[in-house]
């Protein structure tokens, strides 16, 4: 395990590391995940081995600090992110992001030019979402944070059952709760129009049975590669390991 400190008050995002070449992998995950948990199978392929490799948990989940006082924005996700990959002493890094953290890569990648050398989005947030009493990061939003810390919790906890709640209540109650706020926002410009925008490589992985991701013909013409993975749900490296693993290397080759 590394750790680095990313805010003024001395918070510390930490990453288990994997020794390895260069270019350097780092890993992102969803919300109220952990890399080093979604991601150890899909690293640890033969496939992907090789690459030195960053399994990074964003503040306030994981095994990273928990502030009360952060914001928990995905624009101030991605700028600790950032903090973090400099002190790792990596000056470019391929991104492979799940969910939430395809969203942290896309802006990343946006707001620290020349950081990014390639993403791969695995089934990415890219628009708003309205908040609604639903299991996800929607109905976490569907609470105020008052309500949330009060008793909300709970009824999360029953929403999403136990496979996700086990790397969820590793999370800051605040930090999960602000972070679903601001993933269901979105941003300005939206992820989508920033990543149709950047100008590296990009793969976006959707689970086949899903079908294309809505708005897929404007992703495909400003150079996004859309890449049905067979026999998954949205934990794609989980579901199927060795599918990921196939084309996420195809994605980084």
């Amino acid at each position: 395990m590394r750790d680095a400190t990313v805010t003024p008050n001395g918070d510390r995002i930490r990453w288990v590391e994997v020794p390895g070449k260069e270019p350097v992998r780092l890993y992102l995950h969803g919300l109220g995940s952990s890399s080093p948990v979604y991601y150890a199978a899909a690293a640890a392929h033969p496939l992907l081995t090789g690459h030195r490799a960053l399994l990074l948990d964003l503040l306030g989940f994981g095994i990273s600090d928990r502030p009360t006082d952060f914001s928990y924005t995905l624009e101030a996700h991605a700028d600790a992110v950032a903090a973090a990959v400099r002190a790792a002493g990596a000056e470019r890094v391929e991104v492979i992001g799940h969910s939430l953290g395809g969203a942290v890569a896309i802006l990343l990648a946006h707001r620290h030019p020349g950081l990014v050398d390639r993403l791969v989005l695995v089934d990415s947030v890219l628009d708003p979402v309205a908040p609604a009493r639903t299991p996800g990061g929607s109905g976490l939003a569907s609470f105020t944070e008052e309500e949330y810390l009060a008793g909300g919790r709970q009824q999360v906890e029953r929403w999403v059952g136990p496979f996700w709640w086990a790397t969820m209540r590793l999370a800051g109650p605040e930090a999960l709760h602000r972070t679903a706020v601001h993933r269901c926002r979105g941003t300005v410009p939206t992820l989508r129009e920033q990543l149709r925008g950047l100008d590296v490589p990009r793969t976006f992985l959707y689970p086949e049975a899903d079908g294309e991701p809505a708005g897929a013909e404007p992703l495909r013409e400003s150079g996004v590669a859309l890449v049905a993975v067979p026999d998954c749900g949205h934990n794609i490296m989980i579901d199927n390991p060795d599918g990921f693993a196939e084309v996420t290397a195809a994605a980084l080759a």
